[in-house]
């Protein structure tokens, strides 16, 4: 009878240890979260944020925040969210160059996205834009753009949004596969860089279909070629590179929400549940009606998808030889 009372006692002691945690657990979220968007505002990742943010606050039952953490390409904003407190309440919008090109870009002992963060669910996926600013240099397509550029090597002002960002790596790409020589003038994000296509400052620009998009609607710049080896829906009219004799050539950009890998997995099955409910009709139409495609990947293949593609972002980095800013 003692033995059965003393195992009682344990027992409703353990209850009583345990319950903080589990209501801890069952009252996630009882604040506002954040998504910290590692570039400045206006460009795509932005956008994205911005998106991500309305529709999960939706789905969370608190409201979700955006911040702006620019710096170092990036890597600056990804720290923060990878070293922040695993609890839930802070989040990443990640691109690609987060999790596959900064790694290498930049690399430090104290951080590694691809080991400390862990991804919450895929949102769009897009091209970049090869545009020019007709009142300067008007090609008629990408083929005569290319011609030029192997015409003049070191001649062509090729603008990117920043060091190491996809624009870069676009350009990177189309010099190695196309044997090209231009002249890289890196800004710090899409917003100065389309400024200064649209001031007349460029002859080329690699951007994002989302920030480009509008201004190719609107006659501002000419879209040349997408980076995608297929066409996208909302700019339909414009060639892929590979159409225009650059064969195999294919790179997209990713938007996702990431969290710190130590996030607890019912949390992170929480904030997993509320990103697949944003990823509804009304969602899916936004994101296309913003020039991107939607991407969506199950939760349980979206770690895997994250750690093939940074590998491949990796090796592309490596063998880019790019160096930071």
């Amino acid at each position: 009878m003692a033995i059965l009372t003393r195992r009682a006692a344990l027992g409703a002691a353990a209850t009583l240890l345990a319950a903080p945690s589990v209501r801890a657990q069952g009252a996630f979220p009882n604040k506002p979260l954040r998504i910290v968007v590692p570039y400045p505002p206006g460009g795509v990742t932005d956008i994205m944020g911005r998106l991500a943010a309305e529709a999960m606050s939706r789905h969370i039952g608190q409201p979700v925040v955006v911040e702006n953490r620019p710096g170092a390409g990036g890597n600056i904003g990804a720290k923060v969210v990878a070293q922040a407190e695993p609890d839930g309440y802070t989040m990443l919008l990640g691109t690609m160059a987060t999790q596959g090109v900064n790694p290498i870009l930049y690399p430090d002992a104290s951080f590694d996205p691809r080991r400390d963060l862990v991804g919450v669910g895929m949102m769009a996926d897009m091209p970049n834009v090869m545009i020019c600013n007709p009142r300067r240099w008007n090609p008629a397509n990408a083929q005569e753009a290319i011609a030029r550029m192997k015409a003049e090597p070191g001649k062509i002002l090729f603008g990117s949004v920043g060091n190491g960002s996809s624009s870069h790596m676009s350009q990177v790409m189309l010099c190695r596969m196309a044997g090209l020589d231009v002249v890289h003038v890196p800004y710090r994000g899409s917003s100065p860089a389309v400024a200064a296509m649209i001031a007349g400052d460029l002859d080329l620009l690699f951007d994002a279909s989302a920030t480009s998009g509008p201004h190719i609607k609107q006659g501002t710049v000419k879209g040349l070629a997408i980076t995608m080896n297929r066409r996208i829906e909302s700019l339909a009219d414009i060639p892929t590179l590979e159409e225009s004799g650059v064969r195999g050539y294919h790179l997209s950009v990713w938007n996702g929400v990431l969290a710190p890998a130590r996030v607890p997995q019912p949390i992170l099955a929480r904030l997993q549940d509320a990103f697949e409910k944003s990823m509804d009709a009304t969602m899916l139409t936004r994101l296309r009606a913003n020039f991107t495609e939607p991407l969506v990947i199950p939760s349980a293949q979206l770690q895997p998808w994250l750690n093939e593609d940074a590998q491949r972002w990796s090796r592309i980095a490596q063998e880019s030889g790019i160096r930071p800013d």
